[in-house]
Parts: structure tokens; sequence; C-alpha cells
């Protein structure tokens, strides 16, 4: 699975994670970034996006928002970042990046519209005519007209019960002269959630009905007089898949784990886009036929694919491939993961010390863990860039 590609695809990189730990550089419960390898999968897609006439709007959840991964993304093509949450937001602006989307996800609560307007943000997603009326105030305050999404579903659409809403697809032109009536805002665009997805059954991303819902109201709006239409279609975005999108009229993609090749589909097929994130760890102590290592950001995405989790366990590369052992992580918030159960090798040659590597499709802002970029990695000359917390804030040089 991801730690097949991770050995196979940038061994180099998991050489670094483990001699940067073996050395003090780096601690356990990191996630690390090969920043060359993130650069390079970046160019990769953007130079196809930007074919294709789409805007990227990268997601950076996956890695904690981290400002220089932030930084490289924006140096290899990345046209603005999309926040997730408020703290996404915060970590963006913080960082000196353009704040290309918010309200998509998670809507913007109302006492943080004005922080949200101030940050002059390019798309900002409503779900309902109240958020609409709060972003439009917010925005009038400081002057501004913002540019309003209207997320947009229909009854055969793929809905995400834990995050639902949105507008009726059907009242579309009802929805565009209600929000372009705003004092504040105006319509910019329709967007959904997911526009793709991974199907397990061939093991291939698939257009969901939602982007076809997405296809059919942009040509609806386009018959009714709004030719300016921002089309916002995320959802598993790898380079492969941008033509799907742009066939269906989408103008903006979010890739997130497409930029650090640990998307679902990444598992099942050679894509452009190689393994640029690891998860590191540390073998703690031995108890009977198991040996625990440290855990806080053992959390494996919604969405992924089931598989036995392995870890490549040892003081050096060599070792640590040859010691690939199956991993019990704590899943469905049973426990809290403090650690992480590690097979113990037929040789019992598991040792505390021992660097544990992992690769799985992470969420590390969802984590107490922290994130470790890593520059000159591809060219065999790897230095940490500092520590960060998974909300952008340096803690070591």
């Amino acid at each position: 699975m991801f730690l097949n590609n991770l050995v196979s695809q940038n061994p180099a990189f998991a050489r670094a994670a483990i001699e940067l730990h073996q050395s003090g550089q780096l601690p356990p419960d990191t996630y690390v970034i090969d920043l060359d390898m993130l650069g390079t999968n970046a160019e990769t897609l953007c130079a196809e996006a930007h074919r294709l006439g789409l805007d990227v709007i990268a997601m950076t959840k996956q890695f904690g928002r981290n400002p220089v991964a932030l930084d490289k993304l924006r140096t290899s093509g990345v046209d603005s970042f999309v926040a997730v949450d408020m703290t996404c937001a915060r970590a963006i602006r913080d960082a000196g990046q353009p704040v290309g989307h918010v309200g998509h996800l998670v809507q913007i609560p109302r006492h943080s519209a004005g922080e949200a307007a101030a940050m002059a943000p390019q798309n900002w997603t409503v779900f309902d005519a109240t958020k609409a009326e709060e972003a439009a105030a917010a925005a009038a305050a400081l002057g501004r007209d913002q540019r309003l999404l209207a997320r947009v579903y229909d009854n055969e659409g793929l809905v995400v019960e834990t995050h639902a809403g949105g507008f009726d697809a059907d009242d579309i032109e009802t929805v565009a002269q209600r929000l372009d009536a705003l004092d504040g805002a105006h319509f910019g665009g329709i967007t959904t959630y997911p526009a793709l997805s991974f199907d397990r059954s061939i093991n291939k991303v698939t257009p969901t009905p939602n982007l076809r819902t997405l296809e059919r109201t942009v040509e609806r709006l386009h018959k009714a007089g709004w030719t300016d239409v921002a089309v916002n279609g995320p959802g598993e975005t790898s380079t492969v898949n941008l033509a799907m999108l742009a066939d269906a009229g989408v103008t903006q993609v979010e890739p997130g784990h497409g930029f650090t090749a640990t998307g679902a589909y990444h598992a099942f097929a050679e894509l452009p886009e190689r393994p640029a994130m690891l998860y590191l760890s540390e073998v703690s102590h031995l108890d009977g036929d198991y040996a625990f290592c440290f855990g806080g950001g053992l959390y494996l995405c919604i969405g992924s694919v089931d598989y036995q989790p392995q870890a490549l366990v040892g003081a050096d590369y060599e070792t640590a491939v040859r010691q690939r052992v199956d991993a019990t992580l704590s899943q469905n918030h049973q426990v809290i993961d403090f650690y992480g159960r590690l097979a113990q090798t037929p040789e019992r040659s598991l040792r505390p010390g021992d660097s544990a590597v992992f690769c799985f499709r992470a969420q590390a802002f969802y984590t107490r863990s922290l994130i470790a970029p890593v520059a000159g990695i591809q060219t065999g000359n790897p230095r940490v860039e500092g520590l960060f917390t998974v909300d952008g804030r340096q803690v070591s040089a």
C-alpha cells in the first residue's frame, strides 16, 4: 500500500527520516514532509491544471498547514489555499499566503465572520441564506464586495451526513438572485462535496452524482445570464483526473493528498505524484511479543482503503526495510493513541530507540503531532527546516 510506494518510489525519503531521527534532529510523533518531492508533485499537478484552465486552491490540513510547505507549494505553481476552518485560515494568513477559499468544508462561525472578511478571501462558500447574510454584512463593514459560492445538491447527490448542507440546485436562479441582492457580496459560483470519490469496488476515482449536478447547474446559470461562474470541484484530486473535472465545467480544484501522493488512488496505480509525507515514531518499550512505539498521530483518515497497517522499524534504513512489521493502531476512538503496537520479529530484534516509519492517508491537523519539513532529500543533503505545530506555529529552529 502506501508504505510499498514509499520504499519503491522514494526510498531516499525513508532513509533520511530514519537518519535524522537517529541523530536526534527529528523527534517521534512527527509528520515529515519531503519538500523536494512536494515541490515536484505540485509542479506536475499545477502545470496540468493550468493547461486545462483550472485554478489550483491547495488543501493543507493533511500536512498541518505548515508554512514552509505552503511556501514550497506557492512557488511550485499553486494559486492560493483553501481553509477548511478558521484555524486553517489563520495559519494561511499568518504565513503570508493568499486565502483562496473559506467556508468549505466548515462554515464560518457568526462571530468570526469579521475576521474572515478581513482576510479578503477570494471565495466564501455559504450553505444557506443566513450564512450568506453574515458573510455579506462582514464584507460590507470593511467596504468589500465578497464573492460567494453556493454549495448545491439535488436528490440524487452523494451526501456526507456529518457535514451536509447547501441549496437545492433546482432553485439556483433564485439563490443567485438572492446573493446578488446582498449589500457587500455577490453570487460568484457553485461548489459541492465531493465531486470525485474513490470507488473501492474497482479501485479507481470516479465522478460522483454531485459532479453531474455541478455540470447541470452551471449550464442553467449560463442560460439564465450568469456567464462568470466559478465552479469548485473538490475531492480526490490528482494530476490524472484533472481533465475529468475540466470536462464537466469545473474551474477550481482543491488538491491535498495529491501533493503528498497519499490519496487512496495512489495505493493502486502508478501516478505522477510520489510519496512526500510519512509518519515517524520511535520504539518506546517492549512487552511480551510486541514493541510499542510512541503515538499521537496514528489517525488513518476516513476514506482510506482497508489494509493492514505496517511500519519499517530499525536503527538504520537497511535494517528497517528488512523489519517490516504489522502494526495495531487505536482506531474508531476506542482508546487514545498513546502508542502503536508493533509485532515483534521472529528474531525478537526490535529494540527501544529504533525508528518506526509509517506511511498512510494522514490528517495531521486532527492530531497532536509535530510537522517537520525537510529540504535537500532528493539531492542527498537533508536538512530539517524547523519543527511546527499542526496549526503552523514554529516550536524549534
